[in-house]
């Protein structure tokens, strides 16, 4: 086991799980409520990780925040940050290409609350604000917790743009899945193994949450509907 890949991997996917809860929580509520006559498209710019290669969305995240772009040249001659091959630049890509795992499953916990919830709230005398945190959220906490586990479950497991954005420096951006990639390259099949277990029985803790949390909220809204 590489446990300075590990130390790595499990950083970066609370990180980016961290960074991305405030921002699909906003997302995933607009998208859910909004009739907007954009969201169609915007649906599916959210979708495209799920269906690019990674190495596409790697490829053009490095012409993107390469030190000869504007905005990576700009940041590397004013702020001294460097975006490719760097933790930081790896964690961007994880927020990118990890969003549709954090959106998707809390809009559509928001989506299943029935709008006369909130109508109830406003006539008690709740403002907006208070029906979200005292209504809404605790009903579609199910949802933030799918979000939560795929979005750690993916990051886990994500080797393609890892690799193209992220390299491959020992102790700064190599993951598990890259070390796995070494080691089957140097034919040390049992180190490979070890990681790869590791990484099966996280993903499969994760699918677990998940599938326990559609249930919770299913029989929420059986309760609901009664």
């Amino acid at each position: 086991m590489d446990w300075q890949a590990a130390r790595v991997s499990l950083w970066l996917a609370a990180l980016t799980a961290v960074v991305l809860l405030p921002l699909g929580l906003a997302l995933a509520r607009w998208l859910a409520m909004t009739e907007w006559r954009g969201k169609p498209l915007l649906e599916a710019l959210l979708l495209l990780p799920l269906l690019l290669p990674p190495t596409v969305i790697g490829f053009y995240l490095l012409i993107g925040l390469g030190q000869g772009s504007p905005v990576g040249g700009w940041l590397a001659d004013h702020v001294n940050l460097r975006l490719v091959f760097s933790f930081e630049g790896l964690l961007l890509a994880s927020v990118l290409v990890n969003l549709p795992f954090m959106v998707q499953p809390i809009q559509r916990a928001f989506a299943a609350l029935p709008h006369s919830l909130r109508e109830a709230a406003w006539v008690s005398g709740l403002s907006t604000a208070q029906t979200f945190w005292k209504i809404e959220l605790p009903l579609a906490w199910p949802g933030l917790l799918a979000g939560v586990a795929l979005t750690v479950a993916h990051t886990l497991g994500e080797f393609g743009v890892v690799l193209m954005v992220g390299g491959n420096i020992p102790g700064e951006t190599r993951t598990l899945s890259v070390a796995i990639y070494d080691r089957v390259q140097a034919f040390d099949m049992a180190s490979a193994h070890s990681m790869a277990l590791a990484l099966v029985g996280l993903s499969v803790v994760a699918l677990a949450l998940v599938f326990a949390a559609d249930k919770r909220q299913a029989a929420s809204r059986s309760l609901q509907e009664r």
